[in-house]
């Protein structure tokens, strides 16, 4: 009911939002109501009443009485597609209705929902009013399903159901048809008269404008009128139009069945309430005067009550006042427009034409008052702005007060409700009187010109207007004030009010289509106050760092899109809008639409015409040209350098939580991310920095560094710490010298040694661990400085991430190494006692001891009254080989040792318990020496010494962690262990046996046995001997400590490893792993890209496993990943086979569940490699997984495609496929097609019933087995089938069949045999 001179349906809802739900109202939102089908014409020129059309309007009804009659169904006449019959409401369905048909006996018929009515808002609203037992009198027989009739009520169909073709000869040339849509497909519409009779109609015929969407356009079950263009009888083809041009229609029927069914809805919906509520409409006759209160008034207008109906409203728009003011509370006389009896909703007039006319008239002449042309007493008449091909578009939209021009189509009347019925003419085709085209030529206006305007509506980003003689224009945002920096620029607008703009632009034919005003207007003071001469429009000239304002005109949760000018745009992403994270987390309400930003010009597009802003000035240079034309809107070199510094504050967004001490990757940008370390996570002091931070928060950030690599790839250090690094460092400067509080390290050079630290534990090895002191300064802690205890699980008392206080030991500013101690007591080295009691040790000497501690490699002995500590290797143990340490010794056992090297600077002693070194001389040299107190035992290696308070609180060996022997023989340990300590692999000895095994010895000989105790002649054969068992024991070492496989604990034992093997994949992946635990994503690159240049071009399979993991790199770390992913691909590509390459690639994709890329890969395989039956296989598995159809399909291509002698093995798999995760019924028909082709394979029979097997059902598994074992084959093969069938039956536990089996085999031998 969206009249001329009456309010919008915006505005109306306002006004039904006041009144109460009626009892009989289902309480659901109304899709199409009469405000929005039909527009109503209160002033306008229509041609004068002629004999001629009241004749017209009154042969028509009378024709349309005689066909209705004639058409009825009586009980004598056969019920076909065309007739009208009757029928009762049995029941509604959420599909249809179900009715009792009344014709040649008893019938159902149903009525789709869609068929209620022409118009689609009023067949919701009918089916939710239909209640069982309601009657329908005129149903249309659309077709017949047995005894079941398709019906319509569609009024277009009723009425013309003599005229609808139920065969394709009825049909006839450029004749128009009422029917309905019964589907939509991309290239037309298919449309259904009677039974099966179905035209179509191409793209190109079913609109005027070719560029809309079909399915915006029609929808399903709509009423549509079509002209026939062809009819094909050889083809049974039938081509209609369905453009408005041809098919417009010729009378009123359309707003007509409006009204009727309107009328239905109300009165069924008034039966729910027992008949009473339609009373209400009595009292408001059209066209008479009514009085009223003024309820409320409304921006769009006044809400009037009535005091006998307190549930019915009426409403006067700002038209209908005609500048007659009134007062709430107050009464007022109004004359009635319009009537909406569903929602119980009055239209009225202030007009004194309506409202003095009322007065004169009765209250009881209905045809009277419904008059309303101004030449005619201003008589009212009713309209529609669509039709039955155009319901679904737009309507054409009219402003009040227009002259329109329109043909009576039919008088007031019960069937058009007591409504004048019009019909308008097409803008284009009305014809111009001379005074029109005068006025037009008196309204002429030329850019620059200055008109009054009256606001039409007001919009967030602009103001319409109507001028002159129906003249449309806009005044956009930008244009209301000389800056763009006022809030709100339209807040002191009103619709309706009359204001002085001038034009700036106009718009050309082809452009004006497309908008629905054809002038750009400015009400700029500076506009309006000068000559009137336009400047044209500047050239797009914007310079980066150039400070710009403008209004939001949409928004995001990323970016907020604003309006510079009427033709220039920006954008703004959310990260650059601010640098508080409270901001960030409001930033679409920061930024709604209309509100206006000022911002500085990051990057511009001139053929896009676009900018992109950021909130904080530039750091530019001042003579800086303007923006490039080219240059994208987001592109890192143009505007990185320009917003992003060291030093910047930036808004940022946390991506990612980098595992372990990794810290968390921040974005800052569109495509830009930088790294925070794990001690820029938070101020110092804080145990657990992660906590309070979670992947999408929004966070502050200052940027620490910015380094380029030579791929021209970006590297930002971030920080997130709340106040400067210089503050705190001065704060905790200060603190320091009074109270030793740690210091916060920034570079290597703050570091001196004595210094109080704290640092963040990076990694754990058997040697101690590394420490994080900052983002750039890392430290070493040797295993004896961890504690001042002993410490015995260091990866457990010290777990990565753990915050510790700890003193600097020593700085090496050109080696870039610091080390550090965690122990509390003053002094880190050795006490002065301890140093006394190891100048008393000379090499030679036997002491006793006690068994500190067990070790794979050897005995931690602890030297009788003293706190050294040496170590006695298990190559040293005894002359004979020693499996295990374990069998022959335990802590705290009394052992005796020769020393055999004595390391002053390192603190270390090497000891040896071999029986050999006790020998008569060296018996005698302990015996001259009783004063010292040690005795003898054993053989000799290296170790280093534990100074701790006593023997029972020592930590553990020093030597675990220092790997820096200076000696030979510690290296070549050194080496041996570590490779100990490798995972799982068959790593070969080549680096032992190609050491100088010689050199070694020759270093080491004078230390292994003092020579000097030895009588000449056992010098050389002693020496000899023990050069021999020392090789042999160390190898032997180092064999079983390879056996042992142990993980490496750091980057140099890796490299020891992938040395030693370097055509290993596996040790290179986990060399890969273990730097990726490290966060340090670009180093697992280049150790990939390594392994890549360093496995032989021979070990293709050890290439493809190193590629495999760099796809995994890549997805996982990769910036963006599918991009990263893909070069990776095509890389592998050139060097591995193709065909394995891609299958790794799918892996990987499946694995991550990247369905969208795994589904594009397959449609590439099964077209590169369309003879692999594996390949073929993989499509129909994903398929099946994905619960996709399109299977078969597949599997017919695949055949095609693979060689016959792959068929086989194909078919099975894929049947065993349909078993497994698809539809067992088509594995079976897979089998069962197979084995009619070669039924003497048991093969086939066998995996046939394992599948069977697998499902468990017993019937038709024995079923199965029954038509195998009345096969004719050989005795081999049959026994091989009887046996299955035994087996089977076994596993049923079920004796009787069992018993049945046996038979059947002797009697199958028995038959054989004869």
């Amino acid at each position: 009911m969206n009249w001329l001179a009456v309010a919008s349906l915006t505005e109306r809802r306002a006004v039904r939002q006041l009144q109460p739900t009626p009892r009989y109202l289902p309480n659901t939102p109304l899709l199409n109501t009469p405000f929005d089908d039909i527009i109503r014409d209160s002033s306008f020129r229509a041609p004068n009443y002629h004999p001629h059309d009241i004749v017209l309007v009154g042969a028509l009804k009378g024709y349309s009485k005689h066909v209705l009659a004639s058409m009825r169904v009586f009980s004598n006449e056969l019920v076909k597609p065309g007739n009208v019959v009757s029928g009762v409401v049995e029941r509604v369905t959420p599909d249809a209705i179900v009715l009792d048909v009344t014709a040649q006996g008893r019938f159902k018929g149903t009525i789709s929902p869609q068929h209620l009515s022409d118009h689609s808002g009023h067949a919701e609203l009918m089916k939710s009013a239909l209640r069982p037992g309601y009657e329908f009198d005129q149903l249309l027989v659309l077709d017949i399903d047995g005894s079941n009739f398709i019906l319509s009520a569609k009024h277009s169909l009723v009425t013309s159901a003599q005229q609808l073709p139920l065969d394709i000869n009825q049909v006839r040339l450029n004749s128009v048809l009422h029917g309905y849509v019964c589907n939509i497909i991309e290239s037309g519409i298919f449309i259904r008269y009677l039974g099966r009779l179905t035209g179509f109609s191409p793209r190109n015929r079913a609109t005027d404008d070719r560029r809309s969407s079909l399915s915006e356009v029609y929808q399903i079950g709509q009423s549509v009128r079509t002209n026939v263009v062809d009819v094909s009888s050889e083809t049974s083809r039938i081509t209609v139009s369905l453009k408005q041009s041809f098919c417009s229609s010729a009378d009123a029927s359309f707003i007509q069945e409006y009204f009727l069914v309107e009328e239905k809805i109300a009165k069924l919906q008034s039966v729910d309430s027992g008949g009473s509520d339609l009373r209400w409409v009595e009292q408001f006759n059209l066209g008479c005067t009514v009085k009223g209160k003024v309820h409320e008034i409304k921006e769009f207008g006044v809400v009037v009550s009535f005091q006998k109906c307190d549930d019915v409203f009426g409403f006067i728009s700002h038209y209908q006042l005609s500048g007659i003011p009134v007062e709430t509370g107050s009464s007022i006389r109004t004359a009635v427009l319009d009537i909406s009896k569903i929602e119980r909703l009055v239209d009225l007039s202030l007009k004194p034409v309506f409202v003095n006319k009322s007065k004169k008239e009765t209250t009881n002449s209905q045809t009277q008052k419904v008059v309303s042309v101004p030449s005619y007493n201003y008589t009212l008449g009713y309209a529609s702005r669509a039709d039955y091909n155009t319901q679904n578009l737009p309507p054409k939209s009219f402003t009040n007060g227009e002259s329109v021009i329109a043909t009576v189509m039919a008088l007031p009347s019960p069937s058009t409700s007591g409504r004048l019925l019009l019909q308008l003419k097409s803008i284009s085709e009305a014809i111009e009187t001379s005074n029109s085209k005068r006025a037009k030529r008196k309204s002429t206006y030329n850019v620059g010109s200055l008109v009054q305007a009256e606001i039409t509506e007001i919009r967030p980003l602009e103001l319409r207007l109507k001028f002159g003689s129906s003249f449309h224009g806009r005044v956009h945002i930008t244009e209301a004030s000389d800056d763009n920096y006022t809030e709100a620029p339209f807040s002191n607008f009103r619709f309706g009010q009359t204001l002085t703009a001038r034009i700036i632009s106009k718009f050309n034919m082809s452009e004006s289509v497309k908008r629905v005003y054809q002038w750009e207007l400015s009400i700029k003071p500076s506009i309006l106050a000068g000559s009137g001469e336009i400047e044209p429009v500047k050239k797009f000239s914007y310079s980066t760092g150039q400070l710009v304002s403008g209004f939001v005109y949409k928004v995001d949760s990323e970016w907020a899109w604003l309006t510079i000018s009427r033709d220039v745009k920006a954008q703004l992403y959310i990260l650059n809008s601010s640098s508080e994270p409270s901001e960030l987390d409001e930033f679409q309400k920061r930024f709604s639409v209309g509100r206006a930003f000022s911002g500085y010009v990051l990057s511009c597009n001139k053929e896009k015409k676009l900018v992109r802003l950021i909130s904080h000035p530039l750091l530019i240079d001042p003579e800086r040209p303007a923006c490039q034309e080219d240059g994208p809107t987001d592109h890192l070199s143009e505007t990185m350098s320009f917003h992003i510094r060291k030093g910047s504050v930036l808004g940022g967004r946390i991506s990612k939580i980098l595992p372990g001490v990794g810290g968390v990757l921040v974005q800052i940008d569109p495509h830009l991310y930088g790294k925070v370390h794990f001690t820029e996570l938070t101020d110092p002091g804080v145990t657990d920095p992660l906590s309070g931070y979670h992947e999408g928060q929004f966070v502050k950030c200052k940027v620490l560094e910015i380094a380029y690599s030579g791929k021209g790839t970006v590297h930002i250090d971030l920080s997130l710490r709340s106040i400067s690094h210089k503050t705190q460092k001065q704060k905790l400067s200060a603190l320091n010298d009074t109270l030793k509080f740690p210091v916060l390290v920034e570079k290597i050079e703050d570091l001196h040694p004595n210094m109080m630290v704290q640092a963040y534990v990076k990694n754990v090895t058997p040697k101690g661990c590394f420490v994080m002191l900052s983002h750039k300064v890392d430290a070493k802690v040797l295993l004896s400085n961890l504690s001042d205890g002993y410490v015995e699980n260091p990866e457990k008392e010290f777990p990565v991430g753990k915050l510790v206080m700890g003193k600097v030991v020593s700085v090496e500013p050109l080696s870039k190494r610091v080390e550090v101690t965690l122990r509390t007591s003053s002094s880190v080295g050795a006490p002065s006692s301890d140093y006394d009691a190891l100048s008393n040790l000379t090499v030679g000497n036997v002491i006793s001891g006690r068994v500190k501690r067990v070790e794979p490699y050897g005995l931690f002995i602890t030297v009788d009254h003293t706190n050294l500590v040496g170590l006695c290797h298990i190559s040293e143990i005894s002359d004979n080989h020693v499996d295990t340490i374990d069998s022959r010794h335990k802590a705290g056992d009394r052992v005796t040792a020769k020393i055999l090297k004595v390391d002053k600077e390192r603190h270390r002693i090497s000891l040896g318990m071999k029986k050999s070194y006790f020998n008569d001389a060296t018996s005698t040299e302990t015996d001259a020496r009783p004063s010292s107190g040690y005795t003898v035992s054993g053989d000799a290696l290296s170790i280093g010494i534990e100074s701790t308070p006593s023997p029972e609180k020592s930590s553990q060996a020093r030597e675990d962690l220092d790997g820096e022997s200076v000696d030979g023989k510690d290296l070549f340990l050194a080496e041996v262990e570590s490779r100990a300590s490798i995972p799982p692999l068959d790593v070969p000895l080549d680096d032992t046996e190609n050491l100088d095994m010689g050199d070694v010895v020759n270093e080491d000989s004078g230390d292994v046995i003092n020579l000097d105790t030895l009588d000449d002649k056992n010098k050389k054969h002693a020496a000899k001997k023990a050069k021999r068992l020392s090789r042999e024991q160390e190898i032997r070492a180092a064999e079983e400590r390879l056996l042992e496989k142990d993980i490496p604990r750091d980057e140099d034992e890796f490299e020891k490893l992938v040395r030693s093997s370097p055509n290993s994949s596996f040790v290179w992946i986990k060399y890969m792993a273990f730097v990726l635990s490290l966060a340090d994503v670009e180093k697992a690159r280049l150790i990939a890209e390594r392994a890549l240049r360093t496995i032989n071009v021979r070990e293709e399979l050890e290439k493809l496993n190193v590629w495999v993991a760099y796809f995994n790199l890549e997805n996982e770390y990769g910036n963006p990943p599918e991009e990263a992913v893909a070069k990776v691909f095509q890389r592998a590509l050139q060097y591995c086979d193709p065909k394995k390459v891609h299958l790794a690639l799918l892996g990987m994709y499946e694995r991550t569940e990247q369905h969208k890329l795994t589904d594009e890969l397959l449609n590439k395989m099964v077209k590169k490699f369309k003879h692999s039956c594996k390949v073929w296989l993989r499509r129909i598995q994903w398929l099946l997984k994905q619960n996709q159809d399109g299977v078969q399909s597949v599997v017919n291509r695949a055949l095609l495609s693979l060689p016959p002698h792959k068929h086989i093995n194909f078919i099975t798999q894929t049947a065993i496929l349909e078993f497994k995760c698809g539809v067992p019924d088509r594995g079976r028909s897979l089998f069962e097609k197979m084995l009619r082709e070669y039924p003497k394979r048991t093969d086939l029979w066998s995996v046939y019933l394992d599948q069977e097997i697998r499902l468990g059902n017993a019937d038709v598994i024995r079923a199965l087995f029954e038509r195998a074992i009345t096969l004719s084959l050989p005795p081999k093969k049959m026994k091989f089938l009887f046996k299955k069938y035994l087996e089977y039956e076994k596993t049923l536990g079920d004796d009787e069949r069992m018993e049945a089996v046996k038979r059947k085999a002797m009697e199958y031998v028995e038959s054989s045999l004869a």
